[in-house]
């Protein structure tokens, strides 16, 4: 339909979804805030510079885009986005949260593997003014454990 994933693509939201480590920056297994058998969710490795610890939900199966996403599973992903949005509240402290999603080049989508982020939001933070940067693997886990928490005391 509108695909734009690479031949031979290897897409890194599936590797976290099967469990699959790579020796690098990336995701780990301790970054999953949240999983059950259709969405995961885990601390993001890209960071803004005032919206540490912001958090990427993805479908365990693989679709690309918005286009090919079954309406259950966007009811499930925007379900988990509703639970980390608040765990975030009563953890992070933060004033609000923001979504956002992306699809295609034109829409800023990089990783081919639909993902919906969950940003903490505080009082001029210029999130969308601020470039983000990668972490360091022990730098996230602070995030995760907080946020997991949380979870599994309120589900």
């Amino acid at each position: 339909m509108y695909s734009h994933k690479p031949k031979d693509y290897e897409c890194p939201f599936c590797r976290i979804v099967s469990g699959k480590e790579k020796q690098n920056k990336g995701t780990k297994q301790r970054d999953i805030i949240y999983q059950n058998k259709h969405v995961t969710a885990f601390i993001a490795s890209k960071w803004w510079p005032n919206n540490k610890g912001h958090v990427l939900l993805v479908p365990n199966e693989h679709f690309e885009n918005i286009y090919e996403l079954p309406a259950e599973m966007a009811a499930e992903i925007h379900r988990v986005a509703q639970l980390t949005a608040l765990a975030m509240k009563n953890t992070y402290g933060c004033g609000g949260i923001s979504t956002r999603q992306h699809n295609e080049p034109a829409g800023n989508q990089d990783v081919w593997h639909y993902h919906l982020h969950v940003y903490p939001r505080y009082k001029g933070d210029n999130l969308y003014m601020t470039k983000g940067f990668y972490t360091e693997p022990d730098e996230r886990p602070f995030y995760a454990e907080k946020l997991r928490s949380w979870i599994d005391k309120n589900i």
